[in-house]
C-alpha cells in the first residue's frame, strides 16, 4: 500500500473516547480548507485540468505526483476526503469546468463498493445470546456470534460501540468523504441471529440505522445526542479456548455481562421501540436524500416460520442472508447446526413465496465432509429446485481457537483440505452457479492471525477463477458479468429470459444483457402455482428484485454514460408485466424497499400493507 493509502487509513480511522463512552467521528469532520487555500486550490486546479482521457477514478501512480508536488503545509499529504471538501468550498468562485459529481469520480477511493449500483453499509448488532451450537463457530465474546473484532466491519461497529446511528452515520461520512454517492444505501444488518434479537431491539435497530440515514440525508449531524446503551465490550473476559469447551460459554458470559452492565436486562429501555416509530422513519427516508434501497438481514433456517417473515417484510426487509452451511443431515448433525434440510427447504420455500432475496450461506470442509462430498452437495443447491437461491457465499470452514472444533481438530477427527483439494472444490463449483445467481464472496474477511488451521490466503477466488480459465471454463453467474464501469452502446442491449422451477412455482429471470454478455440490469418474477400465505399477495406475481447494474448515479443526476437512470428498469418492469398477465395473475405486485417506493408509485404500482401492487390486464 502507498504512503497516501496508509495516510487516509489513519484520517478515517479516527474516533475519540472521553466520559465513558464512545462518539464516532467521520472523516476529517473539523477539516477547514481556507487556511491551507494557497496550495490545495492549485492542486484541485491540476485534478480538474487533467485530460478527459484519464481514467476516473484517476490511478494512483498519476495522483500521487500531484499530492507530492502540493502537499499539505506542516507535513502530509492531503487526503480524497480534504480534496473533495476543498472543492465543495472553493467551486463557486474558482470556475471549475465540472460538478462536484465528475471530481468525486476522479478522486474516488475503491470504486468497485459501488459499481454494482448501490452503496452497500453494514452494521453489527450488539454481542447476544445465540440459539445455535455449532462447533465451527468462533466464540469471540467481544462480538455478535460468529464475528472476529479483527474483522474491518466487527472492527468499526466496536469502535461505534455497536450504536446502529453512530454505526450508520459515520459509515455514510466515509463513503461521502471517499467519493461514493451515498442516496442510494443497502443497508446490511448483520451479527448473530436476527430473530433472536427480542422484537422491540429489532425495530430499535432499524429506526436507528434509518435515523442515520435521514439526518445525514439532510446534513443533520446528531451523533452527540445518540445515548450511552451498551456497555464496553472489551471489558469482558474474552479468554475462551475451544479444545477445553464448556457448554456454550458464549452464551453464558455474554448474558452475564449484559446482566451486570445493564441492570440486569439483556436489553435495556434505550434499546426498544414500536412499529409506529418506525413506520414513521420509514416514511421519511422514502424521500432523504440517503434512501434505503435494499434491507438486509441474517438469520437461521428454523427461525423462519410465517410470523417471522412478516415480521422482516414489517421492518422493511427486502434480502435474508441464510445460513444453509451443507445440504446434508449427517454433516449438520456432526456440526452440531441445530436443525436438518428439511428446515432449510421450508425456510427457502416462505421467504421465496414472500418475495424476499435469498442469500445462502455454504461452508465447505465441515467435520465429515470429503472434497468430494462437498463438491456434490455443492451440485444440489442448484439442482434441487427446492433450493436455487440467488446470492450464496461460499465459506470454507477455517479453525479459530475460540471455535468447539479445536478439540475435533486435536484429537485429529478433523484436518483442513490441502490447498489444492480446497481449490479443486472451489474451481469445480463455481463454473455450477448459473447464470442468476451471485456469488458474493468466495473466502471470508478473517485475518490469518485469527486461523489456527485452513486457508489464509485472501485472495484464493482469483486463485480459483485463474484456474477455471487455465482449465478452459467460464463463469456466468453475475458477479462476473456485471457491467461497472465500461461503457456500452443502448443498441447493443438484449432481453435474455431464463426459466428455471423452483419449490411453490417458477422462476423467470430477466436479464439485459450487451452483445459480450455483460449484464446491465436484471428482473427476478416469481410465478406462484399457490395462492401466497401473505394475504396481501393472493395469487400475484411477485418482483422480488430489479437492479440496474454501472456505478452508482446520484438520483436527478444526469446518466451519462452509464446504466442506471436510463429507462432499463421501467423496460424490464413491462417485460415481468406481460409475462404475467400472460399466466393469468391478477397483479404484479413488488417487495419494495423503503427508499424505492417512490420509484414504483411512478411505474404505476400502488401501496399496499407490506408491498405494492399494480394491477394487469389479460
Amino acid at each position: 500500500m502507498s504512503g497516501i493509502g496508509n495516510m487516509e487509513k489513519r484520517a478515517f480511522g479516527a474516533g475519540e473516547r472521553g466520559g465513558g463512552r464512545f462518539r464516532g467521528r467521520g472523516p476529517d469532520r473539523d477539516f477547514d480548507p481556507d487556511p491551507v487555500r494557497g496550495v490545495l486550490l492549485p492542486l484541485l486546479r491540476s485534478i480538474v485540468e487533467m485530460p478527459d482521457s484519464v481514467p476516473e477514478p484517476i490511478p494512483n501512480e498519476m495522483l500521487e505526483p500531484l499530492l507530492r508536488r502540493f502537499p499539505m503545509p506542516g507535513g502530509g499529504f492531503f487526503s480524497r476526503s480534504q480534496l473533495i471538501a476543498g472543492f465543495r468550498a472553493f467551486a463557486p468562485e474558482a470556475g471549475f469546468r465540472f460538478d462536484e459529481t465528475r471530481f468525486r469520480r476522479r478522486v474516488q477511493r475503491r470504486p468497485v463498493r459501488t459499481q454494482s449500483g448501490v452503496t452497500p453499509l453494514t452494521v453489527l448488532t450488539k454481542p447476544f445470546p445465540c440459539p445455535g451450537k455449532c462447533i465451527f463457530c468462533p466464540n469471540d465474546v467481544r462480538m455478535p456470534k460468529s464475528y472476529l473484532s479483527d474483522e474491518p466491519g466487527a472492527q468499526r461497529a466496536a469502535n461505534n460501540r455497536f450504536d446502529p446511528y453512530l454505526q450508520t452515520w459515520n459509515r455514510l461520512a466515509a463513503f461521502d468523504a471517499t467519493g461514493h454517492p451515498v442516496d442510494k444505501v443497502e443497508l446490511i444488518v448483520l451479527g448473530g441471529t436476527w430473530s433472536f434479537y427480542p422484537v422491540a431491539y429489532q425495530i430499535h435497530f432499524v429506526q436507528r440505522c434509518l435515523e442515520a440515514m435521514n439526518d445525514f440525508g439532510a446534513g443533520r449531524d446528531r451523533r452527540d445526542e445518540s445515548p450511552a446503551t451498551t456497555p464496553d465490550f472489551e471489558a469482558i473476559d474474552a479468554e475462551v479456548r475451544g479444545d477445553r469447551f464448556e457448554k456454550n460459554p458464549y452464551n453464558r458470559r455474554v448474558t452475564r455481562f449484559l446482566h451486570a452492565a445493564q441492570g440486569g436486562r439483556l436489553v435495556v429501555r434505550e434499546e426498544e421501540s414500536d412499529w409506529a416509530s418506525l413506520a414513521r422513519v420509514q416514511r421519511e427516508n422514502e424521500t432523504a436524500g440517503s434512501r434505503c434501497v435494499g434491507l438486509v438481514l441474517e438469520t437461521r433456517p428454523d427461525h423462519v416460520d410465517e410470523e417471522e417473515v412478516l415480521r422482516l417484510r414489517r421492518l422493511g426487509a427486502t434480502k435474508v442472508q441464510l445460513g444453509v452451511q451443507s445440504l446434508d443431515d449427517r454433516i449438520l448433525a456432526a456440526n452440531r447446526r441445530g436443525h436438518d434440510v428439511a428446515a432449510t427447504r421450508r425456510a427457502f420455500d416462505r421467504l421465496r413465496r414472500a418475495g424476499f432475496k435469498l442469500h445462502a450461506h455454504w461452508m465447505a470442509n465441515l467435520l465429515g465432509a470429503t472434497p468430494g462430498s462437498d463438491c456434490e452437495d455443492f451440485r444440489r443447491l442448484f439442482e434441487d429446485a427446492d433450493f436455487r437461491p440467488d446470492e450464496l457465499k461460499l465459506y470454507p470452514c477455517s479453525l479459530i481457537e475460540t471455535a468447539e472444533l479445536m478439540g475435533a481438530w486435536r484429537r485429529d477427527e478433523w484436518r483442513p483440505y490441502s490447498e489444492e483439494a480446497l481449490l479443486e472444490v472451489v474451481a469445480t463449483s463455481l463454473p455450477r452457479v448459473p447464470r442468476w445467481c451471485r456469488v458474493t464472496r468466495v473466502i471470508r474477511d478473517i485475518s490469518s492471525d485469527d486461523i489456527v488451521a485452513g486457508n489464509k490466503r485472501t485472495n484464493f477466488r482469483q486463485i480459483a477463477e485463474a484456474e477455471i480459465a487455465r482449465r478452459g471454463g467460464r463463469l456466468v453467474e453475475i458477479r462476473a458479468r456485471e457491467i461497472r464501469a465500461a461503457t456500452f452502446a443502448e443498441a447493443d442491449l438484449s432481453l435474455e429470459e431464463t426459466g428455471y422451477a423452483v419449490g411453490g412455482g417458477q422462476e423467470i429471470f430477466l436479464e439485459l444483457v450487451t452483445g459480450g454478455d455483460r449484464i446491465v440490469g436484471f428482473l427476478r418474477l416469481f410465478l406462484p402455482r399457490e395462492p401466497s400465505f401473505v394475504d396481501e399477495l393472493g395469487r400475484n406475481a411477485l418482483v422480488r428484485e430489479l437492479h440496474v447494474y454501472g456505478g452508482s448515479v446520484r438520483i436527478g443526476a444526469g446518466a451519462e454514460d452509464r446504466a442506471q437512470h436510463r429507462g432499463f428498469g421501467a423496460r424490464l418492469l413491462e417485460a415481468a408485466a406481460t409475462r404475467a398477465a400472460a399466466r393469468g395473475h391478477p397483479a404484479l405486485s413488488v417487495i419494495s424497499a423503503i427508499g424505492t417506493r417512490a420509484y414504483y408509485r411512478r411505474q404505476g404500482f400502488e401501496d399496499g400493507d407490506l408491498y405494492q401492487h399494480r394491477r394487469l390486464t389479460p
